[in-house]
């Protein structure tokens, strides 16, 4: 029976690369793709959502979200996929990734379409639905971060494993550039058939009604793809690894290895678009794709140690001159810096964080604790989108945006974030390495029960 598991293992770790690794990592990536497109697209369209159902004919600025309206309406997914990464990860382990796998998909598709639904149109009705099915669509992704990357792990060789991860996670920039160009598709069409004055000149009119359908198009959108891999997620073999280390079932094991106010509503969400599809294309996508590539030659340790110092590097590059950066003639200055921080997010320790937990646990514990670790990652993304929100206000009460209180000021903000990244720096020592070692050595399962 031990001999026999060995073999088994053996056979995947000197495996040749094959059309199924990459149909494995299309198939897999495809939650990352949702993830990124749903998180990317809802920030492009909460300026439309403010101007749609905050609107005040008095004021003399847009309508925009309440502060705590928009602190939910961008992070109550975040909560959802903290909660899904801890229930689906254990549930991994218990059921076998095959099993769940089709779950969370379904759960994408539902409340990706759903979200897009309202009960009644007023702004609290919208809001509530919006932010319920939000919730339960985080649940679904995050039960796709700890399968994804522990079927990925368990499907590769050991030589090209970190690659084949790391190409996993890059779905994510396919989801941002997506959603980039959905929104622009969307906007750009709707200002052309709906055309619309600035809310100087027409306050009313700047936001047209049929605006309402742009937000929702583009939230729903990201079911599609989604929908289109299921039929291929369902006919996915359970891992070999689980099957022979967890199931215990060899036979099986060994067959399934064949196998703002100077531009109308519309315009405004063209131009948000815009604006960030570029930096996605230009750093954040780039990222992704440097560590698929150097993943494997550099090792896991040296990537997350470089991206950790370069990001402290630029943060505090941003901050301290923060005043000269805001100035009209730095601002692209300004943006390169930006780009560059992004850059070496994904091209270190945002792409790391994802690999190596998926690597150096044992195959019984190893969804479990992916999902622990995720989870521990996404508090610190929901402290971040709750938290930046108030705390980058400024300290003159004055110049605050209206319903928040003062905070520390976007510098002093900054200074805080490039800490944090120094201290991650710090904590990047204690991570072992698992550059070219097998799974079962990296988590001492090279000793199989006889």
């Amino acid at each position: 029976m031990a001999e026999q598991q060995l073999g088994v293992l053996k056979a995947l770790d000197v495996a040749k690369t094959q059309l199924y690794h990459f149909t494995a990592i299309v198939i897999a990536g495809m939650g990352f793709f949702t993830d990124a497109y749903d998180l990317f697209c809802v920030s492009l369209v909460t300026k439309l959502l403010g101007r749609l159902y905050y609107f005040n004919p008095l004021s003399e600025k847009p309508g925009s979200l309440p502060p705590h309206v928009a602190a939910a309406v961008n992070g109550v997914a975040l909560c959802g996929t903290l909660a899904g990464q801890l229930f689906f990860g254990w549930l991994g382990d218990k059921l076998g990734r095959k099993k769940v796998y089709g779950i969370t998909l379904i759960m994408m598709i539902v409340c990706s379409v759903a979200s897009g639904l309202s009960f009644g149109n007023k702004a609290k009705g919208v809001m509530t639905t919006l932010c319920f099915f939000r919730f339960w669509l985080g649940f679904g992704i995050g039960g796709d971060y700890p399968l994804s990357a522990t079927i990925m792990s368990e499907y590769a060789n050991k030589k090209t494993r970190g690659a084949f991860i790391a190409a996993v996670f890059a779905m994510q920039g396919v989801g941002i550039l997506a959603g980039g160009f959905v929104a622009l598709a969307v906007s750009s069409i709707f200002d052309k058939k709906f055309p619309a004055p600035t809310y100087a000149v027409n306050r009313a009119l700047s936001t047209p009604p049929q605006a309402d359908y742009i937000w929702r198009i583009i939230v729903m959108f990201g079911a599609l793809p989604a929908a289109l891999t299921y039929y291929w997620r369902m006919k996915m073999p359970e891992t070999a690894r689980y099957t022979a280390l967890v199931a215990k079932n060899i036979k099986q094991a060994t067959q399934d290895m064949s196998k703002a106010a100077t531009m109308n509503g519309i315009h405004e969400v063209f131009m948000i678009a815009r604006a960030q599809t570029l930096i996605a294309l230009c750093s954040t996508v780039p990222g992704y794709w440097f560590t698929v590539a150097f993943i494997d030659i550099m090792g896991r340790f040296a990537i997350q140690l470089m991206g950790f110092f370069m990001m402290t590097v630029f943060m505090f590059a941003i901050a301290f001159p923060y005043d000269h950066w805001i100035k009209p003639d730095n601002r692209i200055g300004f943006v390169v810096m930006y780009s560059l921080t992004f850059f070496f997010a994904n091209f270190g320790p945002n792409a790391t964080t994802f690999i190596v937990p998926a690597e150096i646990f044992p195959a019984r514990l190893r969804s479990t604790c992916h999902g622990i670790s995720a989870a521990t990652g996404k508090a610190g993304a929901i402290v971040g989108a709750f938290g930046f929100l108030y705390a980058a206000q400024s300290q003159d009460k004055t110049k605050t945006d209206a319903g928040y209180p003062p905070g520390i000021g976007v510098k002093n903000s900054l200074i805080m974030l490039g800490v944090i990244n120094f201290v991650g720096m710090l904590f990047t020592f204690l991570v072992p390495e698992p550059k070219g070692k097998s799974l079962e050595e990296l988590s001492g399962e090279t000793e199989v029960e006889k």
